[in-house]
């Protein structure tokens, strides 16, 4: 009974102890919300302060930034309206000068009205006293005012033309005397020390047969050879009555020695039929293109010329296959090439760029049935393209007076060009291309006034002109040779150069008895 009390008095002691703790807890738990309530509305009252105080603060850095841009612009707006008070006084100032001199103007323009009426009054005048005398002078002179201005005009006309006759015929032969002596020795010194090869080069190729059965191997069945054979080549073969030959025509000479080439294989061979004929051919064209750089390369060689552009190499190389009246051009290449060094040997000038651009001048034959033009540009333009020097460049371009020479090798290559296409045996022409030549010259000199007889000698090289001593005076056959010449330059194509020598003979008769 007594544990029972004890165990309830434990009991209730314990509970009361725990809710005591717990009445303790909550008590010391109100106490710190309490103390922290009022640190935090502390804290809140401060920031408030600070905040008021900062906002103050800004307001007073707003308002003092504000005063000074405002005096600083006010300034400024001062500035720039003393500156427009300047710019408007400046204006003002501008005004009345232009008026001042607006009003000069109008008096300057009622003078100069003034005085074109007094200058129409003087030119009526003039004109007046001018017909009246023009009248007068009529009467005087019975002619009539065109009439005699028509006169006049001539005769100032044949007087100048006399003295420049004159003049040019002084200035020639001044320039011949002093020039002939030297010029002749350079000329000669240069045909003498070079021997240069005579026309081989033809037209169309032959092809020799080992027997007329071959003819019928070449056709083949229905004509398939010789159809592969031009299709291939771009060649024409022609078989014809005349026996054991094939003859193959072309305007390509490189295509022409290709069939050639293919032709003679094939016939060696024996094996013609279009597939083979094809494989024959482009083995061949190969063959032709390496012959082409290695005639370049040679030429070069032979003229101790180096540093040349492949492609001027291999273009010089396709000269072999080209020819200019019957000459090979690259052999006519190679000898103004030497002709040149002869010559600016003499001259003391450069003798490796002059053969160089001795070589390269007829550089534009080997395309110029390609592009359009004179030779001489199109080589220039080649020669420019591809890395040569200006006066290299400019020699190619006026060795045939596309261009004026403005260089000595300019003139140099012009004249080693002459040299070769003029020396004996160096071209070939036709019977009938050589007489109509001579025709066409004679009757050239034939339809000038005052001509006579003309006679076309040396060859086609000089043409003689003989003239009426009553028509043509010294100085106007002096020109008369110049018209000649021009008019054979710009309607005859030869080679070389034709010399126009115009006689003037005066005879005088008497009889004694």
């Amino acid at each position: 009974m007594l544990n029972l009390n004890h165990l309830i008095i434990l009991l209730v002691v314990f509970i009361l102890g725990g809710f005591l703790g717990w009445f303790l807890h909550r008590f010391e738990f109100k106490g710190k919300a309490i103390r922290m309530r009022e640190e935090a509305q502390s804290i809140i009252r401060q920031a408030r302060e600070e905040a008021r105080n900062i906002r103050r603060e800004a307001v007073l850095q707003a308002k003092d930034k504000f005063y000074k841009m405002k005096s600083e612009f006010e300034a400024e707006i001062k500035e720039k309206r003393r500156e427009l008070q300047r710019f408007e006084n400046r204006l003002i100032q501008k005004e009345e000068q232009l008026d001042a001199k607006l009003s000069m103007l109008e008096k300057k323009e009622q003078a100069l009205i003034n005085q074109e009426k007094a200058v129409q009054q003087r030119r009526a005048q003039y004109e007046e006293l001018v017909s009246k005398q023009r009248e007068m002078l009529e009467k005087i002179s019975n002619m009539t005012s065109e009439e005699a201005k028509e006169f006049l005009l001539k005769q100032i006309e044949e007087e100048a033309k006399y003295e420049a006759a004159k003049m040019m015929k002084e200035i020639e032969q001044e320039a011949k005397e002093q020039a002939a002596k030297k010029a002749k020795k350079i000329l000669a010194s240069a045909i003498n020390r070079y021997a240069g090869e005579y026309v081989t080069e033809k037209t169309v190729s032959v092809v020799p047969l080992p027997n007329e059965e071959m003819k019928g191997r070449i056709i083949g069945r229905e004509g398939r050879n010789i159809r592969a054979i031009e299709a291939a080549t771009g060649v024409d073969v022609i078989i014809d009555d005349t026996p054991e030959v094939v003859i193959l025509s072309a305007f390509n000479p490189v295509r022409r020695e290709v069939a050639r080439l293919s032709l003679e294989r094939l016939i060696t061979d024996g094996r013609i039929h279009p597939a083979r004929i094809e494989e024959v051919v482009n083995k061949v064209t190969q063959e032709v293109e390496t012959s082409i750089q290695e005639a370049g390369e040679q030429a070069c060689f032979d003229v101790d010329v180096h540093g040349i552009h492949p492609e001027l190499v291999k273009l010089l190389g396709k000269l072999k296959y080209r020819t200019s009246y019957g000459q090979n051009v690259l052999q006519h290449s190679i000898e103004v090439a030497f002709l040149c060094g002869i010559m600016a040997g003499e001259l003391g000038l450069d003798v490796k760029q002059a053969k160089r651009a001795g070589l390269l001048h007829d550089i534009g034959k080997a395309v110029d049935h390609k592009v359009e033009g004179s030779h001489a540009l199109i080589g220039a333009d080649l020669a420019k393209k591809y890395g040569e020097s200006e006066e290299i460049v400019h020699a190619i371009a006026a060795h045939h007076e596309d261009i004026p020479p403005e260089s000595v090798l300019a003139i140099l290559v012009s004249a080693a060009d002459t040299l070769s296409g003029a020396r004996p045996g160096a071209r070939r022409e036709t019977l009938e291309t050589y007489i109509k030549r001579l025709q066409d010259l004679e009757k050239i000199a034939l339809s000038f006034k005052g001509v006579s007889k003309a006679y076309a000698i040396q060859a086609g090289r000089e043409l003689r002109v003989i003239v009426e001593s009553d028509s043509l005076t010294d100085e106007e056959i002096f020109i008369l040779s110049k018209d000649v010449a021009k008019r054979i330059e710009s309607e005859l194509t030869y080679p070389g150069q034709i010399k126009v020598t115009v006689i003037r003979e005066k005879r005088a008769i008497a009889y004694a008895k």
